[in-house]
């Protein structure tokens, strides 16, 4: 088994991989700490899995799943966080990761949560599961604005929320200025913001440009 750790935390990295080799001693580990070397490193180890921190700091929130998953293809990506709530994994497997797990419970769920991702399975925590699928199949009756976004809508919500204009959100994303405004004026229909300043305060009163 090849394994990719991508974490900016040595100690965080130095404890995945002593997981990984208590339970596959012949496994193949590889680390990065940002974005940009896990790109480079990918192609030179081509993982059976990558561990993927949500928190990196050459990206902005899911924006390092996004990239990864480009350069990923068809590896599974297990997302670690350190935030807890179910909207996050909703949005990171929306995306197309395969697993989701709060960095607090890995020493406990690791081994069990990368396990199921190479049998071809998904994995999220039991506390987990019940919610997301409500958020999934759209049944949430206590959804929060930002909960009833696409994922495309989210990144752009998020990337404005960020201070990014138009311009950059549309070359983050590989998509046109005039799409990221259509994008913009469903998120404010959506949520009923009026405009990008109550967008950006409702994301800094909730924690999504810091912890997402």
């Amino acid at each position: 088994m090849k394994c990719l750790i991508v974490d900016d935390h040595p100690i965080m990295r130095l404890g995945v991989r002593q997981l990984i080799a208590g339970r596959w001693p012949e496994a193949e580990i590889a680390e990065a700490e940002s974005v940009a070397s896990a790109t480079a490193k990918f192609s030179q180890t081509k993982p059976d899995i990558v561990i993927l921190d949500l928190s990196l700091p050459d990206v902005s929130g899911t924006e390092g799943v996004a990239k990864m998953l480009r350069v990923a293809k068809e590896t599974p990506i297990l997302v670690l966080s350190l935030n807890a709530e179910t909207v996050y994994a909703s949005r990171v497997l929306q995306m197309g990761a395969v697993g989701y797990l709060p960095k607090d419970l890995a020493g406990e769920e690791l081994i069990t949560a990368v396990q199921r991702i190479l049998e071809g399975k998904r994995y999220v925590t039991a506390s987990m599961a019940d919610r997301l699928l409500d958020i999934l199949g759209g049944k949430a009756v206590d959804q929060l604005p930002h909960e009833e976004l696409s994922a495309q809508e989210y990144r752009v919500m998020l990337l404005l929320a960020a201070g990014k204009t138009a311009n950059e959100v549309g070359e983050a994303m590989h998509v046109s200025a005039k799409t990221v405004s259509t994008y913009t004026a469903r998120i404010l229909q959506k949520t009923g913001w009026k405009n990008k300043v109550e967008m950006t305060k409702y994301c800094v009163q909730h924690g999504l440009t810091a912890k997402d």
